[in-house]
């Protein structure tokens, strides 16, 4: 976010005190309660609690290095609404911001479209085709080192795979945690609140480990250059994705036209997994997986005007590098500090550690061996399968400044946590009748 350090620093372009004053504008109208709650004010808010938070973080020695200014914006903003120091009026407003309004959903259409757009056509075949692989070797790893700490703690093979390890690389909440609940009662009978409590506890202490290892995989990428592709690729020597779309002149019509593009997109996901093809071979197909599937259809095709696609990157870029700071805020006011110390026990966290290092390893292996960077590989692959969905993808690809790889992150969470509930649904039947 900062562009300078010192007394020259400049945050969203302004100067630094003109965007401090507007914070500080903010947070006095939030705390005398003449903010509104709608929109516009919550926007205001959260914005200038992540800003805050984002230019502090960054300028903190060894912190910035892990997880810098957005994952301070994420636990500040956690500790500030679980401990009710925010009104509540405005957790109450940005709640519905994330969840009613779906402003995740909006963020993650515009990622994705722009993301895959600017992909060189020739490298999408190729990168898409090793991707599944690499997801595989991200679930072995988890399972293989998951299985062996859970050995140390007395808890069995099958416990782990069931409890820890579907959990964590299933995909999210929404599209894991919640599915396989479900999946539990209907074989066992049991309640699925018994089996969801404890899943999404240990889903969001991985979750946070998967953020902490991104930043991490991010510091081990700067001394070792030749391991990663810098988020601009994924495949070794396959060229930066955005060659054809530098020398395009972008203007307002054209960003006009990207924005309907996109969100024409998400309206034919949507069309293929709520009404055409809802469901394959049983399994429930999310309309990212199908709106990734048709962007990259359309981008191989080569259907897309170049000014199209150069405005559906510059859209992308434009979300990233300014609305993730909304994104932060909202995850962390959906994360409640007090029940997330209570889970952490040695036992889970030791486990947990384990099966996002597995995933890690394992994605990272098998993405060099089908000719990927084993570290852009390892964060898509293995941490966007090990964490909380789409604000999980964004944390994971924000800690280590990679956002350009949001499709294939998206192909994790979606298409993954697919396979995952495939694998979970037959696991539970096998040993838990």
């Amino acid at each position: 976010m900062a562009e300078n350090k010192g007394f020259s620093l400049k945050t969203f372009g302004m100067p630094w005190w003109l965007a401090g004053a507007i914070a500080v504008i903010v947070i006095a109208a939030a705390a005398t309660g003449a903010l509104s709650a709608d929109l516009a004010g919550c926007f205001a808010l959260m914005l200038s609690i992540g800003l805050i938070c984002n230019e502090v973080g960054e300028r903190i020695p060894f912190w910035n290095s892990y997880g810098g200014g957005l994952v301070m914006a994420f636990l500040v903003s956690a500790f500030l609404f679980t401990y009710n120091l925010i009104p509540q009026k405005y957790a109450d407003g940005m709640i519905m911001i994330m969840d009613d309004a779906d402003f995740l959903s909006f963020f993650i259409i515009f990622l994705i479209t722009g993301s895959i757009l600017a992909l060189d056509r020739k490298l999408l075949i190729r990168s898409f085709a090793g991707y599944i692989p690499a997801i595989f070797g991200g679930l072995f790893g988890a399972a293989i080192l998951g299985i062996a700490a859970g050995l140390v703690f007395g808890i069995s093979p099958v416990d782990i795979v069931l409890k820890y390890v579907c959990p964590i690389m299933g995909g999210g909440n929404g599209a894991g945690a919640v599915p396989l609940s479900q999946i539990y009662e209907t074989v066992t009978g049991d309640a699925a609140a018994n089996y969801y409590s404890f899943a999404i506890t240990i889903l969001t202490i991985a979750n946070i480990f998967a953020i902490l290892t991104a930043a991490v995989l991010k510091k081990i990428g700067e001394k070792k250059t030749s391991w990663t592709g810098d988020g601009t690729q994924l495949i070794r020597n396959g060229g930066d994705f955005a060659t054809e779309d530098k020398a395009v002149k972008v203007s307002m019509k054209d960003l006009g036209g990207a924005f309907f593009l996109a969100i024409g997109f998400y309206a034919l996901g949507r069309l293929f997994a709520k009404t055409i093809l809802p469901t394959i071979f049983g399994t429930a197909i999310h309309q990212f997986a199908y709106m990734i599937i048709f962007v990259a259809a359309v981008a191989a095709a080569g259907i897309v005007p170049d000014n199209v696609r150069a405005a559906a990157k510059k859209l992308q870029s434009f979300f990233t590098a300014n609305l993730i700071l909304i994104i932060m805020v909202g995850v962390g006011v959906d994360t409640n500090i007090i029940e997330l110390a209570k889970a952490i026990t040695l036992g889970n966290v030791v486990i947990a550690l384990a099966i996002v290092i597995g995933a890690i390893i394992g994605s990272a292996l098998v993405g060099y061996l089908v000719g990927f960077f084993p570290i852009d590989s390892a964060i898509t692959a293995g941490l966007c399968m090990a964490n909380r969905g789409g604000s999980g993808d964004l944390a994971v690809l924000g800690a280590c400044d990679r956002m350009g790889l949001i499709a294939y992150a998206q192909l994790s969470s979606r298409l993954g946590g697919g396979i995952v509930l495939i694998i979970a649904s037959i696991l539970f039947g096998a040993f838990l009748k």
